[in-house]
């Protein structure tokens, strides 16, 4: 004899049923069924809502009884399409005795949990009628019965007890004498020794079914629902979640209490003691494993079982100095609780004894508010204790698994990967038996909690990165490019996984909380919303990922000023834009104590360098101890590239205008040309090596004219080059007079830094520089004499985009 439930969603349509009945059919090849099920999906929370609403002397719970009308006959008409009046008859039947009650709760103004029972008894009642007479029009041999015959409890309504002496009884009794193939049983629904309708509780037909099994004592259980399983988290919240294929019963009673739907917790009870397993199926894929749940120890690599969480919990707090060294106030505080029948999920004392914290429903924390300050008036007036502080809009996150005991370090991993997420905990409860680990959090975070810690404890150690891109130029296409290209090579071999979920230009932004598509990623951009800045960092902060890096390519100052507001979030910030290290040194330095505060790195090796490790060398020289005593560079691409190509055969205003074109400067090369660029970056050096300096502290001997500098617009500027030729000939002239290159050279010596063109002569490291090439030369109490050089392409989109694509890899390997 095997015992099967199937669920509300199992139940919830003609096709579904159907299914449930192929099922039942194939089990029945070879051994008798007791089939129980629950309500057609939803049709519960129908009831209670026209229950409600008549209470409240709405009329709307008509249109409530009428599309429960409605949802059943229409189940019956496609199950049974033909023959089928006396079964609309009989359901017609059941109808009219569920509107009258309405009719009465609408009448008399009362809705009982006496009265709640009887109205949502009606869901499993109707369900089990129809499933039964589809069997039989299908010439299959089953029977119906009402578990109300069999499943005797006490007179506790909407969450009866049951007395198992007289219901093991009566199923005994009962089955010993049953012939029929297949006998479906309603789930959840009883009654008491009175004769009264009672019900076992929200997801009660689970009980139904173990009770049965129980006092048969079959071999297994059988939970059929819409899922796979008990999976390792909330499959709905966290894309990764998997299916266990096997779990203890401590540990499914663990997941089921906080939050896990697929088992309604007393399910396990009437089990365990018979040490009969159930299995979790999936009624959609039947063909899938499954669940087991058994005394069986725990198996697999990794000590924790499962993810859960439940959401809607308040903190109740209770301190004061008052408390210390006096027994009892435990007590009164769980008694206070007890008599308002209000239930407490988690609790946690301090060691000192000063603080007391429960979570709680928060449905009930306003009247738990209430009568506990009632309790504690006295000590509360003469100042003993504080007033109950209340905090809601929490949830508690819980790792289950029977094997954490014998593994070190669980909780402090799972605090440390909440932490670097910029998660906060309020509360924490661990048991002396180390299966659960509990967490209360903001309910905010709980999606967050949940993706970081099961990538944390069961996905191979690989990183997803959240990342959010401004700035989708050139640049922006050519990282996008290369992230798409490395996308299989960073899975497989650095256990990285990088998804773009937002991007904007200046125009329009997009955001895909699974991931853009990056095959065909600008044609998204056709019916994207409007951009803005801070819209779109509301977006970020609201879509609250883990791993959130937010990528600046742009050069406007005002992203730059949110930088600030991304760290404060924990989001961490690649920035191509120089704009923001290179401002006040007081902004600097806030952003770099932001990034510190919050744990959310702040990288920006390309407002230097482009793709060169020009920084990363400098931090590294100056983490490892070495004292840089002076810095030497060429650390403008754009500016390298038009001396390399400027001549007394080829003109200054068409070198530049070639520069532009190849996307060796910014949109306005006066930004080059000026030597603020490289001003900016020799800034930033200087501040990494700990000079506290200001944009106006560098020296600036600027090559450009007057007329030059106070061009008016881009091509205002054009024209003063092409008038000033003679100014860039005699500057060209006087270099190769004298066998030497002309290079922007910034230099940073004695807490002093310069920018300016110099002529440099053969033999020294610039003077072969070609291209856009930059160079670097560190001369430290190590490289005192030969400095450590860097040296490579300065400018460019493509290397542009690699040193920003480095960043972001740093900051997945952190």
């Amino acid at each position: 004899m095997k015992v099967l439930k199937f669920g509300g969603t199992s139940v919830g349509s003609s096709k579904n049923i159907n299914k449930v009945i192929s099922i039942l059919e194939d089990y029945s090849k070879n051994d008798s069924i007791i089939c129980v099920v629950s309500a057609v999906g939803g049709i519960t929370d129908k009831l209670l809502k026209a229950g409600a609403l008549a209470n409240n002397k709405d009329q709307a719970y008509t249109k409530e009884f009428e599309a429960i009308q409605k949802a059943h006959f229409s189940i019956i008409s496609e199950l049974i399409p033909k023959q089928n009046k006396a079964v609309l008859s009989q359901a017609e039947k059941t109808l009219e005795d569920l509107k009258s009650l309405l009719d009465g709760i609408y009448l008399i103004n009362e809705l009982s949990p006496k009265t709640s029972d009887k109205l949502v008894s009606f869901g499993e009642l109707l369900s089990s009628f129809i499933i039964a007479e589809t069997l039989k029009s299908r010439s299959i041999n089953a029977e119906l019965k009402n578990s109300q015959e069999l499943v005797v409890t006490n007179s506790n309504f909407t969450k009866a007890e049951v007395e198992y002496e007289t219901t093991n009884k009566n199923i005994k009794d009962y089955f010993n004498k049953a012939n029929q193939k297949i006998t479906i049983l309603p789930g959840f629904v009883s009654k008491s020794k009175l004769g009264e309708i009672t019900t076992l509780g929200r997801g009660g037909s689970d009980f139904t079914a173990a009770i049965i099994a129980a006092a048969l004592q079959v071999k297994q259980l059988e939970i059929w629902t819409d899922v796979s399983g008990m999976y390792t988290a909330n499959p709905k919240l966290v894309k990764q979640a998997f299916p266990i294929d096997q779990i203890s019963y401590q540990e499914a009673m663990e997941l089921s209490h906080f939050g896990a739907k697929v088992l309604y917790p007393p399910t396990v009870q009437p089990v365990l003691n018979l040490d009969i397993p159930i299995h979790i199926k999936n009624t959609l894929k039947p063909e899938e494993t499954g669940t087991v749940i058994s005394k069986a120890a725990s198996t697999g690599k990794s000590p924790i079982k499962g993810i859960s969480h439940i959401s809607n919990i308040a903190l109740l707090t209770l301190e004061g100095s008052g408390m210390i060294g006096i027994p009892g106030f435990s007590k009164r505080l769980f008694e206070t609780l007890s008599q308002e029948k209000i239930n407490i999920i988690l609790s946690t004392q301090a060691s000192s004894e000063h603080s007391i914290c429960l979570g709680i429903d928060t449905k009930d924390a306003d009247l738990a508010k209430e009568t506990i300050d009632a309790a504690f008036e006295n000590e509360i007036s003469l100042h003993k204790i504080e007033p109950l502080i209340v905090e809601k809009d929490l949830s508690i996150i819980a790792l289950v698994g029977d094997n954490m005991k014998n593994h070190q370090g669980i909780s402090g991993k799972m605090f440390s990967t909440l932490g670097k997420n910029n998660i906060n905990i309020r509360a924490i409860a661990q048991g002396a038996s180390e299966k659960n680990i509990s967490a209360v959090i903001a309910d905010k975070d709980v999606k967050k909690a949940l993706n970081t810690l099961h990538e944390r404890f069961f996905e191979e150690n690989t990183k997803q990165l959240n990342v959010f891109i401004t700035g989708v130029g050139n640049v922006g296409e050519k990282l996008i490019d290369q992230i798409l290209q490395q996308r299989t090579y960073l899975k497989k071999n650095l256990k990285i996984d990088v998804r773009i979920v937002g991007m904007a230009n200046s125009k329009k932004m997009i955001f895909n909380e699974k991931g853009i598509d990056l095959n065909n990623w600008t044609s998204q951009f056709h019916h994207a919303e409007t951009s803005s800045l801070q819209g779109f960092l509301n977006k970020v902060i609201a879509l609250n990922l883990r791993n959130s890096i937010f990528v600046d390519i742009t050069a406007n100052e005002a992203v730059s000023k949110l930088y600030a507001d991304y760290l404060k979030n924990s989001i961490a910030v690649v920035a191509c834009n120089k704009i923001a290290c290179s401002s006040t040194y007081e902004s600097y330095k806030n952003l770099q104590d932001l990034s510190l505060k919050y744990n959310a790195p702040f990288l920006y090796e390309t407002n230097v360098g482009a793709g060169l490790p020009i920084i990363n060398t400098l931090k590294n020289l100056v983490a490892s101890g070495d004292k840089v005593t002076s810095i030497q560079a060429v650390l403008s691409g754009s500016l390298n590239f038009v001396f390399n190509n400027f001549s007394d055969k080829r003109n200054f205003h068409d070198t530049v205008k070639q520069a532009q074109f190849e996307g060796y400067t910014e949109p306005d090369p006066r930004i080059d040309l000026s030597g603020i660029d490289v001003a900016r970056k020799i800034l930033i050096l200087a501040r990494e090596n700990g000079g506290e300096m200001e944009i106006e502290d560098i020296k600036n001997d600027s090559f450009l004219t007057k007329e030059n500098l106070e061009s008016g617009s881009v091509d205002d500027f054009y024209e003063t080059l092409i008038k000033d030729e003679a100014h860039f000939q005699k500057l060209y002239a006087s270099a190769k007079a004298n066998d030497c290159q002309l290079k922007y050279v910034a230099e940073f010596k004695n807490g002093k830094a310069k920018v300016g063109l110099k002529e440099i002569p053969e033999g020294h490291p610039f003077y072969n520089l070609e291209g856009k090439d930059n160079i670097v030369m560190f001369y430290t109490e190590r490289y005192p004499e030969q400095p450590l050089i860097v040296k490579g392409a300065g400018a460019g989109a493509d290397v542009t985009a690699s040193g920003l694509f480095a960043d972001i890899i740093q900051i997945a390997n952190k």
